[in-house]
């Protein structure tokens, strides 16, 4: 396939002013160019992508027109339809999702000496860490320290971040890399045993860890082995997504009603503690963004949490990674990860010309793709329409070697190669492309929240990214607060007694929808995105 004649003259263009480029250094933006560029491009700034909610305890808060519509929605659930006094499984630890943090809660709970119950929506490991290319950042270098990763993270969140939960992002960063590699987690090395590190997006210091550009499976396979060694302590029940939240008579959440997907029965599991760890919400596909997002990114967490009173924070933010695929179309938004522009990569137009240093923060580094193609019309326009830029990866085998992109970048060279694409020799097209849900459900560092017996931890949480994640960040966030879940239910569990399961917060969120005049037609939450072709289309 490759690309078509009318894109390899624009390649041509870049192979023109490669040369120029290598030897230039482009001007990072200043705090003021930022915060404008931010302003007018960047799909956050977009008033009328987003509303006011109208309900529940963020009544008042502006958030995506998707995301409203869910967290002002009915509930799938019909309290009628369920028996809870016939429960069909009781534990300590009820953990829903089944990714990083989830994984990683569990763990550190069955430690502590409790059962654990994992649920999730597909199957252990489908879940956005599994995606996760780039790396994982950690201050354990002699040049750096968490003080210095603590600044980088609140600038790149443009200040706006939870600081103690920043604090304890970048506090405990060392230790977990320490702790997945103990497990078995394979980093990449010098010869000498040395960790490699390189830069990323609005990082001071080398200090991401990676694991070639598989970094987030890699860790994801640790941790789902370490989950699956220890089956005594840990059932992990697969393709039954949680529906509801359950309260008990104390004002306790007491567990979840699941739903089991191959059957579409209802499962009644009574907890001492529950951990939501359910990540994002991509396949919400904002603005009509493609999405990196695995298929089962669909906001569950925060529609549950948000139902039983849980306070949420910084739902008005999404991340938009500058660099997801834009040609072929049958790859259109799949992730191309950060790791290639902190190799050295550069983003350059249809002429060739660089407009933007390559590790701006991911904010603005989108919006400035964003601007080069719907502002100064300099973008390469694909055979379907779609608008990108190059990303221009031979650079790294003229910067360290031949051969550095086939072995930093295996994934890549694979993916791109299916369609004809060598991207040791051929530059990337790209656009901007939903990623990550920066806000979710209010948390404290030991990953409390609100309301008692409710945990959270991971992308369902916010606070910690601020406005902007940087890169790296999000591996750790969900290994960081993910064993502070685990340890921090590991040391209440015991002292937890349940009142009477109850459902009636349901009867209480009907009444809110009707007094604010609300009649939704949507329930939530949707569990998997309805991609079903619509007549005519």
């Amino acid at each position: 396939m490759g690309y078509p004649q009318y894109m390899r003259d624009s390649i041509a263009k870049v192979e023109a002013t490669r040369p120029r480029r290598l030897q230039e250094t482009f001007p990072m933006l200043t705090a003021q160019e930022k915060q404008a560029l931010l302003e007018k491009f960047h799909p956050d700034y977009i008033r009328e992508a987003m509303r006011e909610l109208r309900v529940g305890p963020n009544k008042g808060t502006r958030t995506p027109h998707e995301l409203a519509d869910l967290l002002e929605a009915r509930p799938v659930l019909d309290p009628k339809a369920v028996n809870l006094d016939n429960v069909d499984y009781e534990t300590d630890v009820l953990i829903i999702g089944g990714g990083g943090a989830g994984s990683a809660a569990a763990i550190k709970a069955r430690e502590a000496g409790a059962k654990v119950i994992m649920a999730t929506k597909l199957r252990h490991g489908d879940a956005n860490t599994m995606m996760a290319q780039g790396g994982i950042q950690a201050a354990d270098k002699e040049n750096d320290s968490p003080a210095i990763h603590y600044l980088d993270v609140m600038g790149g969140g443009g200040f706006t971040n939870d600081p103690d939960l920043v604090e304890a992002l970048v506090k405990d960063a060392p230790l977990v890399i320490q702790w997945l590699e103990s497990l078995g987690c394979m980093f990449d090395k010098q010869p000498d045993g040395t960790m490699i590190t390189i830069h990323g997006g609005g990082t001071s210091r080398k200090r991401m860890h990676s694991a070639r550009d598989y970094s987030g499976a890699e860790i994801m396979r640790t941790l789902r082995d370490e989950v699956r060694s220890w089956p005594e302590d840990i059932r992990v029940i697969e393709f039954a997504p949680a529906v509801e939240l359950l309260m008990d008579t104390n004002g306790r959440v007491a567990g979840a009603v699941l739903m089991n997907l191959e059957t579409n029965e209802y499962l009644v599991v009574k907890a001492k503690c529950t951990i939501i760890a359910t990540g994002g919400s991509g396949r919400l596909h904002y603005q009509n963004y493609p999405t990196t997002n695995h298929y089962g990114a669909t906001g569950d967490g925060l529609v549950m949490a948000y139902r039983v009173g849980a306070r949420l924070a910084f739902i008005d933010t999404m991340q938009y990674h500058p660099t997801g695929a834009a040609f072929p179309e049958q790859i259109v938004g799949l992730l191309v990860t950060e790791k290639v522009r902190g190799l050295g990569a550069q983003v350059v137009n249809i002429d060739g010309e660089q407009f933007v240093f390559p590790r701006e923060t991911r904010d603005a580094e989108s919006a400035a793709i964003i601007r080069e193609c719907v502002e100064r019309g300099k973008g390469v326009t694909t055979p379907s329409g779609i608008q990108g830029v190059w990303l221009d990866s031979p650079m790294i085998e003229i910067i360290h070697g031949p051969g550095t992109v086939q072995k930093e970048l295996p994934a890549m060279v694979r993916q791109f190669g299916r369609f004809g694409i060598d991207i040791t020799k051929e530059p990337m097209l790209v656009y901007p492309t939903l990623h990550y849900q920066n806000g979710g459900i209010a948390i404290k560092p030991d990953c409390t929240t609100d309301i008692p017996g409710l945990y959270v931890a991971g992308e369902a949480s916010g606070g910690v990214h601020g406005r902007n994640r940087l890169m790296g960040n999000s591996l750790l966030d969900v290994c960081v607060f993910g064993r502070r879940a685990g340890i921090t239910v590991g040391q209440h569990f015991r002292e937890v007694t349940l009142g009477k399961l109850t459902l009636s917060h349901l009867d209480r969120w009907e009444k809110e929808l009707k007094d604010a005049g609300l009649d939704p037609k949507v329930c939530a939450p949707i569990l998997l995105p309805d991609y079903t072709r619509r007549k005519g289309v």
